[in-house]
């Protein structure tokens, strides 16, 4: 008598706090420039609706700024009122395909390019000299006060409940990259003294105060995640030594997911991709201060090559050192090496570029159609993000751009 195999692990479902997902595979925050009027567009939700109509268990959607001036550019979502009724089509559309939808809330720090702030210099770990504005002429940044971080707190938990009432299952809080609560975790912009610096559990304080503060807003209803860097890939930057400690104290709080990056905008962007941005590409890119901005750094950018699953040694020491469930990022393209680190005792695999190459991956891996993605990390998908059409492979057929010209809602 035959028996069928075992269902692939990668196939089962997996309970991520109140959530239960159909599969391990989540489409990872990847900024979709769909959002040019300020406002979700058409192409955002046809762009998510895609990628969970091809088997994803979720889809994210990328960099939902908890404020105007949590924003790195204006055409940007901004997780308010008005922003609602046009993220509740996409969850709608989401849902209809069985999938779930994640809302990555997070707040730019001194990492901004918005023309307009509240404030005269942008808020950050630390005040000083502002390595990010050099390009937006914002030279300077604002150490944030026990009061700033307060409101800011309020904030995170305000974008996390409109992001309930849109009709989202999940909120990815962003701790990496670059972004305002990575600046906190990040040893070369916290330099502060007292008990918001110093030793990596010190500088994750403020970071874990905003995870306690969503959970305890939204947590029996959404899961709440956290992005954070295994490395942040440059000299002087936090290590996977500070990520476990991080890692510890998320997990002290309560998070229901950890989804393991890794690099810096700034810094280390290479690092986020595991190979560098082609200088054709570079030129495409529409925004002038971007343009400037990107030339400079590959200047002094080293050569990388890239390799399947190349954050799997630094996030091999927080899978060690925490029982949490974990989300690996970082290269996964094939069908073994997902089942690879899921065997390693990670719980769910997060793809980008293999998903924005083909958003039907999952359902063809599944299938038997494919069991490596077609997706050669070139990054020109990174740039295409600053195009008229937003995010889109450049080996597929561009999408709609007059999709993106209108707002999810009329």
């Amino acid at each position: 008598m035959s028996h069928a195999p075992p269902p692939l692990r990668a196939f089962t479902p997996v309970q991520i706090g109140p959530l239960r997902l159909r599969n391990r595979f989540i489409k990872s925050a990847t900024n979709e420039g769909m959002a040019k009027t300020g406002k979700p567009s058409r192409l955002l939700i046809e762009h998510h609706r895609a990628i969970a109509a091809g088997g994803a268990a979720m889809t994210t959607v990328a960099y939902c700024a908890i404020s105007a001036d949590g924003r790195t550019f204006e055409e940007q979502v901004t997780l308010d009122d008005a922003s609602i009724p046009h993220l509740r089509a996409l969850t709608d559309a989401v849902h209809v395909e069985g999938a779930a939808a994640c809302a990555q809330i997070t707040h730019g720090g001194a990492f901004t390019f918005v023309p307009e702030l509240t404030t005269k210099y942008p808020l950050s770990a630390s005040g000083g000299f502002n390595a990010a504005g050099v390009i937006s002429g914002r030279l300077f940044k604002t150490a944030m006060t026990r009061a700033d971080m307060l409101r800011i707190a309020d904030e995170f938990v305000a974008a996390a409940r409109r992001a309930q009432q849109a009709g989202f299952d999940a909120v990815e809080i962003h701790m990496g990259h670059g972004y305002l609560l990575s600046q906190f975790i990040s040893p070369k912009y916290n330099r502060r003294r007292d008990e918001w610096g110093g030793a990596a559990a010190q500088r994750a304080r403020f970071p874990a105060e905003v995870l306690r503060r969503v959970l305890d807003a939204v947590g029996d209803r959404l899961a709440v995640t956290c992005k954070i860097c295994v490395t942040e890939g440059f000299k002087g930057g936090a290590t996977a030594d500070d990520a476990v400690e991080v890692a510890r104290m998320l997990e002290r709080e309560g998070a229901h997911l950890l989804v393991l990056s890794g690099g810096m905008n700034v810094e280390a962007p290479w690092a986020i991709f595991g190979s560098n941005m082609p200088a054709a590409a570079v030129e495409t890119i529409q925004n002038p201060v971007v343009k400037l901005a990107t030339r400079m750094m590959r200047i002094w950018e080293p050569k990388v090559a890239f390799r399947e699953l190349y954050f799997l040694e630094h996030s091999r020491r927080v899978r060690a050192a925490v029982t949490l469930p974990l989300a690996y990022l970082g290269g996964a393209k094939s069908l073994a090496g997902i089942e690879s680190v899921l065997a390693e005792g990670f719980d769910c695999a997060v793809m980008g570029r293999a998903l924005i190459h083909d958003p039907e991956l999952v359902n063809k891996f599944r299938d038997g159609r494919a069991t490596v993605s077609g997706c050669t990390a070139c990054n020109e998908c990174v740039a295409m993000m600053y195009t008229e059409a937003g995010t889109h492979c450049v080996l597929r057929p561009p999408p709609d751009v007059a999709l993106n010209r209108e707002p999810a809602v009329p």
